[in-house]
């Protein structure tokens, strides 16, 4: 995922990409604007626009593009299970 956003916005951002699992791989700064690199589940950015829209007052934009599986943490495991038995029951 590439976050492009106004500099002012950089924390906030960043603040928000971490409660997504994201993993900040690298930010480009020039000319007033950040090019935040990171990868994100999926899953966890499938509203981003929304949070970006309200986070950078609509100045902000992304580039979403499909890396690689990895193995999901046991937490998250754990609720996906526990919500798929109980629509079996």
């Amino acid at each position: 995922m590439k976050v492009t956003i106004p500099e002012e916005f950089t924390g906030h951002i960043i603040s928000d990409l971490n409660t997504k699992r994201a993993r900040v791989v690298g930010m480009n700064p020039g000319g007033g604007v950040n090019v935040i690199e990171a990868q994100v589940p999926q899953a966890e950015i499938l509203r981003y626009a929304i949070d970006l829209k309200s986070i950078t007052q609509g100045r902000g934009s992304y580039k979403v593009e499909f890396s690689h599986y990895e193995e999901v943490p046991p937490h998250v495991a754990q609720k996906v299970i526990a919500e798929r038995q109980s629509k079996k029951a």
